[in-house]
């Protein structure tokens, strides 16, 4: 696996703004795009990981809550007022939560509670981050949606699939209604990533598991680090004509159809 260490300093003086950044993606790219020179602020609804994450990389924790859109507005004027800019937004924080299954198993209130929080709180986050960019006349936007955005799956969570098809739709639109103002907003559509949520979804099915990592030609799940990097590339001037579109991070999932034995 490569080694996704951080080798340069693109984002030196940049503030940027992670949610979920308690665990998984969200505090694997705090620490990558701290490494690379920015403000971070972690936002979290968990205080005590969002804490330790903010202090392991110097920077100011927001417990929030990012279904809540007074605690959205809140938690980018801290960021604004912290360190004078918003220049990096990565709406990361989601839930993958066992009840949400087939269509014929899922209720409505599983059904809400993840397009609430996938969905929606991408919605909130990006309404907040937009005005400072605006102001600033630039910023990068990135949404994790994932790769089940593109390709459908017998083994389905039918509230987080519809959910991230509809953050990769809303990032697409975003990108091109701002785009003369600066701001370009991608979608990072990562590959099943080695993280507590995958864990502990396949801990409690480990066939779901096993079917799954037989479709990877590269033949192993993602690390955490190898999506930070590719968030941290999104977030630098090396990206500055990639711009509404989704950015597959999954190992050749979306490319195979028959994989490596």
């Amino acid at each position: 696996m490569t080694d996704t260490t951080a080798v340069c300093r693109r984002l030196v003086g940049r503030t940027a703004v992670v949610t979920g950044a308690g665990s998984g993606i969200g505090l694997a790219t705090a620490r990558r795009l701290s490494a690379e020179g920015a403000h971070v602020v972690c936002a979290d609804v968990d205080e005590a990981s969002g804490k330790a994450a903010a202090e392991e990389v110097d920077g100011l924790f927001v417990r929030t809550d990012v279904t809540d859109a007074e605690q959205v507005e809140a938690l980018f004027k801290a960021a604004f007022d912290t360190y004078g800019s918003v220049d990096i937004a990565f709406n990361n924080a989601g839930i993958s939560p066992p009840e949400d299954d087939s269509i014929l198993e899922t209720g409505l209130e599983a059904w809400r509670r993840v397009q609430e929080v996938n969905l929606t709180s991408v919605y909130l986050c990006c309404k907040a981050a937009i005005p400072y960019m605006r102001r600033q006349g630039k910023g990068s936007i990135i949404n994790t949606a994932s790769f089940v955005a593109r390709m459908g799956a017998a083994t389905s969570q039918i509230s987080y699939t519809a959910s991230k098809g509809g953050v990769l739709a809303m990032s697409r639109e975003l990108g091109v209604q701002f785009a003369r103002e600066g701001i370009r907003v991608n979608a990072l559509c990562p590959g099943p990533v080695n993280t507590p949520l995958l864990q502990e979804l396949f801990a409690k099915d480990p066939e779901r598991a096993a079917r799954r990592l037989v479709h990877i030609p590269l033949g192993r799940f993602a690390e955490p680090t190898e999506m930070a990097a590719a968030v941290a590339f999104l977030a630098s001037d090396d990206s500055s004509f990639v711009n509404a579109t989704d950015f597959l991070v999954d190992g050749g999932i979306s490319g195979a159809y028959v994989t490596p034995l």
